[in-house]
């Protein structure tokens, strides 16, 4: 015989199936949608380092282009495409590094959102020799000095255009980076000192090593690759005079780029017809964990102990 339920029971339980609903419901939400920190879009994962070593926990901090990656030619997928064009903040390396992005950053601007280009932060370089002579060289971060001035730049502005953080935080995170790259420029002419000057000769991948050359004495003899970017290639005459180049300064080391094939660099190697070696550097792009690279101040350190080991006697 069934029993008959009664309705003030019965109102009683759906009363309390709703409350429970209700509250799981938002429980749910609180989990997935109610982190208001500041959103942080940043083009480059070098400057991604330094932007997150900066504002810590305080934001949320969306790298665009992926370790390893080449900042040339990365392009975004729609989901990303609209993370930027939705941010709180951008940051940009300037100069046309990001090529792949440069329709993007242009939507940015015309939207409003506040954009930090960090070689508005400095003087910039022109490229000397190459396909891209006269042109303004965008790799500054090879120079902590002028890394240095884009973080003195960049602290100001996040104080300025992003609601939000806490600034005293915010300081002391900038005056412990600022520190270490003080020690980082410091450790660096250190290392280089050991180099005699007759041996402070460069030939890398492509035009990346301008700044780091005019801050700490080296010459740029010439590059596998003559331009600014990875997207040039080189032609028959020219692998010829850059391997006379080579032979005359009596280069001991081609750098090549250890994110890309060094099948060119060690072309021109075979083609100088001496004994050079081929030895890779971290050039454009952090590395995924365990790569050797993971931070801006990894990879420094692991470039200059490179070139030392490369051009010491």
């Amino acid at each position: 015989m069934s029993k008959r339920i009664q309705l003030p029971a019965l109102r009683t339980a759906a009363a309390a199936f709703a409350a429970l609903t209700i509250s799981a419901s938002l429980a749910s939400c609180s989990a997935t949608g109610t982190d208001d920190r500041p959103e942080i879009v940043v083009t480059t994962n070098i400057l991604g380092d330094v932007v997150t070593e900066l504002v810590g926990d305080q934001a949320t901090v969306t790298t665009l282009m992926k370790p390893g990656a080449d900042p040339h030619s990365f392009s975004l997928s729609a989901q990303e495409a609209a993370s930027i064009e939705n941010a709180d903040f951008v940051v940009s390396n300037g100069l046309g590094l990001e090529e792949g992005v440069a329709q993007h950053l242009t939507q940015v601007d015309a939207a409003g959102i506040p954009h930090f280009v960090a070689s508005d932060a400095f003087e910039p370089l022109a490229y000397t020799e190459g396909d891209a002579e006269g042109m303004d060289d965008p790799h500054f971060w090879t120079d902590p000095a002028r890394m240095s001035a884009v973080v003195d730049a960049l602290s100001s502005q996040l104080a300025t255009d992003v609601a939000g953080l806490d600034r005293a935080a915010l300081d002391a995170s900038v005056a412990d980076y600022a520190g270490q790259l003080d020690e980082l420029d410091a450790w660096m002419q250190d290392q280089f000192d050991t180099i005699p000057s007759a041996s402070k000769s460069l030939v890398t991948n492509h035009h990346v090593f301008g700044y780091l050359a005019d801050r700490f004495g080296f010459t740029v003899v010439g590059t596998v690759i003559p331009g600014g970017t990875t997207l040039a290639a080189p032609s028959a005459a020219d692998f010829a005079e850059l391997s006379a180049d080579i032979t005359t300064a009596g280069v001991s080391t081609i750098f090549a780029d250890a994110s890309s094939p060094d099948d060119l660099a060690r072309a021109l190697a075979n083609e100088a017809g001496i004994d050079v070696r081929v030895e890779s550097l971290f050039t454009e792009s952090l590395t995924p964990a365990g790569g050797g690279a993971e931070s801006y101040l990894e990879m420094m350190r692991a470039n200059t102990e490179r070139i030392t080991s490369g051009l010491a006697p």
